[in-house]
């Protein structure tokens, strides 16, 4: 059974804008090889730090929320781990609320957009 997860992770800010969408691109690639589906994908873009990591005070943030089989988890953890380019991380597993609550967010998200346009 796919269980729904979610995943922020944040790059080092060294890297340029095409390398960071190459990182992007390869955990898409991981969840959706082991038969998972990208639910929805967020670039939060470059944000400053609560405190440095790695002597490092800004950093490119980006949400994943996919479905997966747990089986599959912990190798995505260690493929994040083993990445220099990822400095953290966190998955989350999301109960039937947090779905809902993400798919309302969206929705609002969208309509925001709309209206601005």
């Amino acid at each position: 059974m796919l269980n729904q997860y979610e995943t922020v992770f944040i790059c080092t800010p060294v890297l340029s804008e095409a390398q960071v969408k190459e990182t992007v691109k390869k955990f898409k690639g991981i969840i959706t090889q082991n038969g998972g589906e990208i639910v929805h994908d967020e670039d939060w873009g470059m944000k400053k730090l609560a405190y440095p990591i790695q002597k490092k005070s800004t950093a490119f943030y980006h949400l994943f929320e996919f479905k997966l089989d747990s089986s599959w988890i912990d190798k995505f953890e260690i493929e994040l781990r083993r990445d220099e380019r990822i400095i953290r991380f966190m998955t989350v597993k999301l109960d039937k609320y947090a779905v809902e609550y993400s798919e309302k967010r969206r929705r609002l998200q969208k309509e925001k957009t709309k209206q601005e346009e």
